[in-house]
């Protein structure tokens, strides 16, 4: 009875595992804002400038970074940098200083009038893609954005030359569903 037992647990478990390994479920292949990351559109003074991926991504790639996001995202409270458990926590308030101290920061710096800039906020880290044109002062911009209340880093990923490769993922280079969400 228990050799039974035990052989119809094998039998189940690898009739599972044979089913898992032959495709027939599949992870959505869909790219969407899974982590409800800040992701928007800032400007658009160039033409052709090729659009950031941002953070969307598929499940399977969404599972395979859940660990190191969640060790990302509490290190900062762990080390005593941060006030909120989760550096992920603050990204929603810092969009809207962005928005403040992008206004603030405009008659300075025109980069209205000389970018295509999409941003993307992750646990306190600003994502600059898109492109600027030739004599854009990208290094003033990123210094005065770096001064919103709460970042920690401004990381560029701009580009003079939208015919290019850009130096960011493109949704239209990862050419997959986009979802919006």
């Amino acid at each position: 009875m228990m050799h039974s037992m035990r052989h119809r647990a094998w039998t189940h478990a690898f009739a599972i595992a044979l089913t898992l390994s032959s495709g027939t479920v599949r992870a959505d292949d869909t790219r969407m804002n899974r982590g409800n990351d800040p992701f928007f559109q800032v400007s658009t003074a160039i033409a052709n400038c090729p659009v950031p991926l941002g953070p969307l991504e598929t499940e399977q790639e969404w599972l395979g970074e859940a660990h190191y996001r969640i060790e990302r995202g509490n290190s900062c409270w762990l080390e005593g940098r941060c006030r909120l458990p989760s550096g992920y926590l603050y990204d929603k308030d810092i969009a809207e200083a962005v928005g403040r101290r992008l206004a603030n920061i405009e008659q300075a710096t025109r980069w209205r009038d000389h970018t295509s800039l999409w941003l993307t906020l992750q646990r306190r880290f600003i994502y600059v893609e898109g492109c600027v044109s030739a004599d854009f002062d990208r290094q003033t911009f990123l210094d005065e954005l770096a001064k919103t209340a709460e970042v920690e880093r401004v990381i560029d990923h701009m580009t003079a030359d939208p015919a290019g490769v850009a130096p960011y993922k493109t949704v239209r280079e990862m050419g997959a569903a986009v979802d919006g969400r």
